[in-house]
């Protein structure tokens, strides 16, 4: 089991890199140099919010956030419930952790 771990947060890290590395922030940065500026990894994000949610992540990515600062947003699978889960990129702290329901609107992006 833990031999999937390293792969899975792999293609998370390639996935939103990929698609980070095109939008940008409301300052006209794009997320790509601002996330490496950004003092927690995404990788340590992803940990922090399994840790929190008690489960696995299926999507993480980084977000310039002009009202909440930059921050990452992690999907978090624990169990049957799905977790919404932003973690704090400066701090490598959990700003807020909901569970994410079925008429959730994730256009908010």
């Amino acid at each position: 089991m833990n031999r999937y771990i390293k792969p899975t947060i792999a293609a998370i890290v390639i996935a939103t890199a990929g698609t980070g590395a095109y939008a940008a922030t409301s300052h006209g940065q794009n997320d790509a140099l601002a996330i490496s500026g950004a003092k927690t990894s995404l990788v340590q994000a992803i940990a922090t919010a399994e840790q929190s949610a008690s489960g696995k992540a299926v999507e993480a990515k980084f977000k310039g956030d002009a009202k909440e600062g930059p921050l990452y947003k992690v999907e978090v699978v624990s169990g049957d419930k799905v977790f919404d889960v932003k973690v704090d990129a400066e701090k490598g702290t959990v700003i807020s952790s909901k569970v994410d329901t079925p008429d959730h609107d994730e256009d908010d992006d």
